[in-house]
């Protein structure tokens, strides 16, 4: 029979090899501090000197949690960060997405390191994006956070973070791995922010501005001047109550979605006999939410709760080619202006006073070819977040499998 200790000793053994790895590399990996594998520095502070048009971008915790989207810039290199070093976010608020995020420096003399963030300088024998990979949002970093207090890791805290560590052979293969990932991932963020922007430039094009009656991109065929309506004309609110069929909700993000298919606890009532009737090519909307883009094309039948309004169009109009309309930057000014200011950041927009806020309108023809157009883009953005979404959710997997 086996003993417990013997147990112990094989499952710490196996611990300290990867369910996955590349071929060659058959040692164990060794149990190490952060302190044994690179040196660990504080930032210093830079809010005096803060510049619109510095040349140098400062690493703060924004600057790390949005992978260096978010920038702000200083004349001076206060503390100057080199490249293969990691920026590692120190402090955040209860639940923040910044906790323990690491950035890797690509560049010398570009980047100033600010206070509450740690700089990490791996040593000779260790690959800095391994570390990386490796020491990002960490659950040893994680547990820190008790969801109460803001999170302040100490300099000991990091520096006796420990994990283990294969051959510097078997760090630069993984680093290598990695990095490839990451270059995919960002590759495919960059195209899908350029769809979205391509969408948004598309939708101020194909929509006339400043009270025209023409916008101006057309396609071709069509030469009429778009007429100008009231919403009331448009589309009628529907009255109709039931207690049963699928629930759906209005994001502003996704538009009109199935309530099941969001990631938030259900506020939904037991009691949904009063939940207003939805069917497909309805729009629904949130009246305290349309100024922020809270509207959508129904493409379901269902039931929605009361506090929302839902719109049928009347016959000769699109309801996807006015649900475009809705989502653009004029149009959602137009409704903020239109709506019952309750607080500093809510308002409200009923159907009656929706009625009177006045859209340009062409042809049906001409709806119908404009919706179907943005169907197709919003098809292709889709397809593009998904592939994102399985490269991100494949990279989850590696990093569970190729790390002990």
């Amino acid at each position: 029979m086996i003993s417990q200790n013997r147990r112990l000793t094989m499952k710490d053994n196996q611990a300290k090899y990867p369910q996955l790895r590349f071929k060659g590399f058959t040692d164990p990996w060794e149990q190490r501090k952060l302190i044994e594998v690179a040196d660990y520095r504080n930032g210093k502070a830079h809010e005096k000197d803060i510049s619109e048009n510095g040349d140098y971008i400062v690493v703060n915790s924004k600057f790390v949690s949005t992978n260096g989207a978010v920038k702000k810039f200083s004349d001076e290199l206060i503390a100057p960060l080199k490249k293969g070093e990691l920026a590692f976010v120190l402090s955040d608020v209860p639940n923040g997405r910044a906790i323990a995020r690491t950035f890797l420096i690509d560049e010398d003399n570009k980047y100033s390191l600010n206070q509450r963030i740690a700089g990490i300088a791996p040593h000779s024998d260790t690959n800095s994006y391994f570390l990386h990979s490796l020491m990002n949002r960490h659950h040893y970093f994680l547990r820190f956070d008790d969801g109460a207090g803001q999170t302040n890791l100490s300099k000991k805290e990091v520096e006796n973070w420990t994990e283990l560590y294969p051959s510097i052979e078997e760090q630069d293969k993984i680093g290598s791995f990695f990095k490839q990932l990451d270059d995919t991932i960002t590759l495919h963020q960059r195209k899908l922010a350029k769809l979205k922007e391509l969408k948004q430039g598309y939708l101020q094009k194909m929509f006339p501005q400043n009270a025209s009656k023409f916008p101006q991109l057309r396609f071709a065929g069509f030469a009429d001047d778009w007429e100008e309506r009231k919403l009331g004309d448009v589309f009628s609110e529907r009255s109709e109550r039931s207690g049963e069929g699928e629930l759906i909700s209005v994001t502003i993000n996704s538009g009109v979605v199935k309530a099941s298919e969001l990631y938030r606890k259900d506020n939904s009532s037991d009691d949904k006999s009063n939940y207003k009737k939805v069917e497909v090519g309805d729009i629904a909307y949130n009246s305290m939410r349309m100024w922020q883009g809270a509207s959508g094309y129904s493409p379901y039948n269902g039931i929605l709760s009361p506090a929302y309004t839902v719109i049928i169009p009347k016959e000769g109009n699109d309801s996807k080619f006015l649900a475009y309309d809705f989502k653009r930057y004029d149009m959602i000014q137009t409704f903020k202006r239109n709506s019952q200011g309750l607080t500093s950041d809510t308002w409200n927009l009923k159907f009656p006073t929706l009625k009177s806020v006045k859209v340009m309108v062409p042809s049906l023809e001409e709806q119908q070819r404009i919706s179907t157009f943005f169907e197709s883009l919003d098809t292709t953005i889709t397809l593009h977040q998904r592939k994102l979404e399985k490269l991100q959710e494949l990279k989850k997997g590696y990093l569970q499998k190729m790390f002990c």
